[in-house]
């Protein structure tokens, strides 16, 4: 067999991931009679079609579902490839691009990212908030170094990376101080009817919560659902409700925020973990962070 040429293999791949030999067209700026040309010569070459036509989408068949496989780890090598050849010239690092699930408590995520700054290799940090679906599309096409999140990779998802688990925490609960001494005293019992500040249905956190409530037989008064960690602690601040945190991070909160602590619980519990692309190579800021979290989360233990 002739030697493959990448640049059909490129329209075929735009094709496969649009579905749409027109969107294919527009990515890359050619007109759709140039992708149709491109494909059937591509085909002509391997003699075998690699499409076939689900309603409006073209969707690889077997044979195209094996050629993406393999284009996806070709074009994400060279994408990995093309960023590391593009620092070597002014001679720093690429910069580091790391994913935060959005509930992760804002000052959780400092702690472990604080120490980047010291690193001898000169870089950019670039910080990416967003949920845990998104920043795993970011990952799969190399956009992400890392991803820190409360839950593992999702089994069954067509991203190539794998899973590095940080460790866990127990959760606190924290009120407005001069309501603190309301709910002290018959902690957890107390939770039952009280307001209640609820992290997002997206985070582990909050099933985690809804099942040790059942459990407790414990129905606090649910008074908002919060995806922003940091907002959830202004209302709580504001005497709006009780909020629970990772209790890793107990003291950074208490400093912070004027709120004091109505009990702890470790049946509740936190887990992170680092989702890290499978790449030949690591960025150089990877194990750095990976490390201030474990020692981070050691703390609670």
């Amino acid at each position: 067999m002739k030697q493959l040429n990448f640049h059909h293999l490129q329209y075929f791949y735009a094709v496969a991931k649009e579905g749409s030999v027109t969107r294919a067209a527009e990515l890359m700026n050619v007109t759709p009679q140039t992708v149709s040309g491109q494909i059937s010569t591509f085909e002509s070459y391997i003699g075998a079609p690699l499409f076939k036509r689900e309603g409006k989408r073209l969707e690889p068949n077997s044979l195209g579902q094996v050629t993406l496989r393999y284009a996806d780890d070709i074009f994400n090598l060279g994408n990995e490839l093309s960023r590391t050849l593009a620092t070597q010239d002014v001679g720093k690092v690429a910069n580091f691009n790391v994913g935060i699930v959005d509930v992760i408590p804002k000052v959780m995520v400092y702690e472990i990212l604080n120490g980047c700054f010291d690193l001898d290799n000169r870089f950019v940090l670039e910080c990416h908030e967003g949920g845990l679906p998104s920043l795993l599309a970011d990952l799969s096409i190399n956009k992400l170094d890392l991803i820190i999140s409360d839950q593992p990779l999702p089994v069954g998802v067509s991203v190539r990376a794998v899973n590095h688990y940080l460790g866990q925490s127990g959760v606190t609960f924290f009120v407005r101080k001069d309501q603190s001494e309301t709910y002290q005293a018959d902690f957890p019992q107390s939770l039952h009817k009280a307001p209640f500040l609820m992290p997002s249905r997206n985070s582990a956190l909050y099933q985690n919560l809804i099942s040790w409530f059942s459990q407790s037989q414990i129905t606090p008064n649910v008074v908002a659902e919060v995806d922003d960690s940091a907002l959830l602690k202004f209302f709580g601040q504001a005497g709006r409700g009780i909020f629970c945190v990772s209790s890793a991070v107990e003291h950074d909160i208490l400093e912070q925020f004027d709120v004091a602590v109505i009990g702890r619980i470790d049946a509740v519990s936190d887990r992170y973990y680092g989702i890290l692309p499978e790449r030949k190579f690591k960025h150089p800021a990877t194990d750095a962070v990976l490390h201030a979290a474990e020692a981070l989360l050691s703390k609670d233990n």
